[in-house]
């Protein structure tokens, strides 16, 4: 006997007929993710993906890079890239086993239990000024394939995956980057990235 698998579904506390009960019952049906909360609406985490957040000027780098990813998404001075379920447990030792362990970096990973805001879909009404933005938008589930940067060994991913070692790598990188550049110059952190958070950029 087959058994049945629950379907997403947006929190109680989203108000029928509202702008966040439409865009609920769009993720959940296109994507199949579930969502929670209102004004903003919230992206549940550790089900279908996880993310990895890091200033918004290491992950524009990061893009401008060609590193493979999933979906992108931008809130405020901070960017998420969405992984595979599991990749926020992966992070710590992956960062230590690329040797990034013990430097300070602004990149850490949402998985479990945690939440994220949920931007607009192509098609809905546009963000208000400072709210999430997908700057690589999901594309609707079709067959299932691998999309979602995944762990699958140190750097040997399998088949099309995106490769989550490479990924964070990359991260780790840009995240030092910035770091060092904000020290240089005097600059707290997440400063240099204003005036650039808002401007989508158009990758495939």
């Amino acid at each position: 006997m087959t058994p049945t698998v629950p379907q997403p579904r947006s929190s109680p506390d989203v108000a029928p007929g509202s702008a966040d009960a439409a865009l609920a019952r769009r993720y959940a049906k296109e994507l199949g993710w579930a969502t929670a909360g209102r004004d903003p609406l919230h992206l549940l985490t550790g089900v279908g993906f996880d993310v990895l957040e890091l200033p918004a000027e290491a992950g524009h780098a990061v893009l401008r890079r060609g590193v493979r990813t999933g979906p992108v998404l931008l809130s405020g001075t901070r960017m998420g890239l969405l992984v595979a379920a599991g990749g926020a447990d992966e992070l710590p030792g992956l960062l230590d086993w690329l040797e990034w362990g013990p430097v300070a970096l602004d990149l850490t990973a949402v998985g479990a239990g945690g939440r994220v805001a949920a931007p607009p879909l192509p098609g809905a009404p546009g963000a208000s000024p400072g709210a999430a933005v997908w700057l690589r938008p999901p594309e609707p589930r079709r067959a299932p394939e691998p999309v979602l940067p995944a762990f699958a060994g140190f750097g040997s991913s399998g088949g099309d995956a995106p490769d989550l070692v490479r990924l964070v790598d990359a991260a780790a990188t840009e995240c030092h980057r910035v770091r060092l550049s904000c020290a240089r110059s005097g600059v707290p952190t997440g400063v240099l990235t204003r005036g650039t958070a808002d401007q989508p950029l158009a990758f495939s």
